[in-house]
């Protein structure tokens, strides 16, 4: 969770977080606890976050599906519904992608783009609402959720702030950075703006903060059945979302091109967020539903979700476990977020692909780090 960020500024030098073979971090060690776990990793192994007490109850998802009669709602697109095979058993998935197995989802309407930053600056006009990087931490809480012993952060540390991409300098070097008083509106910490960004992709929000968003807009988020159904676009099966040939152009996403995370050849024209809509859509008329930026989805996160559900046929209209587990960090409970980002790249997490999974505490908020909604027929 974003807290464990300040832990990291003062063990930095009391661990190591180079990995353990050379170079740059493997790819599957990165991505099993999620870009910010991988900070802190090697710092805190094992140091459990939590849901923070403020987060709005997420309504669930609707489990039947009247025939669609209304217009579309403005700016989503109709996702058909139907059973498709969810997760990923070639050579490129990893554990929490098997096996795959056979998933039922009803139609519904999405966000044909990611929630905006004009769109996200309208919610905070009309409610006033205040989003997690903004609220200063609590410490009993922060220190509820590490393991007995730990050393409490100290007092100047305990500010508003969120985590901030940062190149490093050395292998080992971590690139996220804990950036004090970053938030939405200034993605880049102080001095940064959102001005000639309108049209971005909103950062820097946690599930909570995109769970307020959707119930203010009369939506939801999706579940994770339905974002990966709707991400494949009507192609059973396929790699990504276009088909099986990678993006080596930067044609398709808003994706990182060149070694992570040294060198940023820029091929697709954008070093950070792109507007939405820049690249084509999917087959169901979905824009950046591969890269941009992560996306929030409904469900919490356990490694052995698919291993168990593989076992009952074809699963209906799914809503995730009732509860979070991750072995790697067993005291953190965790959501899921999905589609990648423009940090990732074919060589290093592909997490762009319809099938990969990231898990992230559900009060982080990451300078790559959005969502978009959904909403079924017949509810508001």
């Amino acid at each position: 969770m974003m807290f464990f960020a300040m832990f990291s500024m003062m063990y930095s030098k009391m661990f190591s977080l180079a990995p353990q073979s050379p170079g740059w971090a493997s790819p599957d060690r990165a991505r099993r606890g999620r870009p910010l776990v991988f900070v802190l990793l090697a710092l805190l192994a094992g140091a459990p976050g939590c849901e923070a007490p403020s987060e709005p109850a997420e309504p669930e998802p609707a489990a039947t599906n009247p025939a669609v009669s209304q217009p579309g709602p403005e700016g989503m697109v109709w996702i058909p519904g139907g059973e498709f095979s969810m997760g990923n058993d070639s050579a490129m998935a990893r554990a929490d992608e098997r096996p795959a197995h056979r998933v039922r989802v009803d139609g519904f309407w999405m966000d044909a783009t990611e929630v905006t930053n004009a769109e996200f600056g309208a919610f905070i006009k009309a409610t006033g609402y205040t989003t997690q990087a903004e609220r200063t931490p609590n410490l009993i809480a922060l220190m509820a959720q590490v393991p007995p012993g730990t050393p409490s952060p100290p007092p100047e540390m305990m500010v508003p702030g969120s985590l901030v991409f940062k190149t490093p300098e050395n292998p080992g070097d971590p690139w996220w950075e804990w950036k004090p008083a970053a938030t939405w509106k200034e993605p880049e910490g102080p001095g940064s703006t959102i001005e000639g960004r309108e049209d971005h992709p909103v950062v820097h929000v946690s599930w909570g903060d995109a769970s307020a968003y959707a119930g203010w807009a009369g939506k939801r988020l999706p579940t994770e059945a339905e974002w990966e159904f709707a991400a494949r676009g009507g192609l059973e099966g396929a790699a990504y979302a276009w088909g099986d040939q990678p993006d080596e152009t930067g044609e398709r996403m808003n994706n990182w091109q060149g070694e992570f995370p040294v060198e940023r050849k820029n091929t697709d024209g954008y070093i950070t967020t792109s507007p939405v809509g820049s690249f084509p859509a999917n087959g169901y008329g979905l824009h950046d539903i591969a890269g941009n930026v992560w996306e929030w989805v409904y469900d919490w996160y356990r490694v052995d979700t698919y291993r168990l559900r593989a076992r009952d046929g074809a699963v209906i209209n799914p809503l995730g476990p009732p509860t979070s587990f991750d072995p790697d960090e067993p005291y953190a409970p965790k959501r899921v977020c999905r589609g990648g980002s423009f940090l990732c790249s074919e060589s290093y997490c592909t997490g762009y692909r319809p099938s990969a999974r990231m898990k992230t505490t559900p009060d982080t908020s990451l300078a790559h780090t959005g969502f978009r909604c959904v909403r079924s027929p017949g509810r508001v």
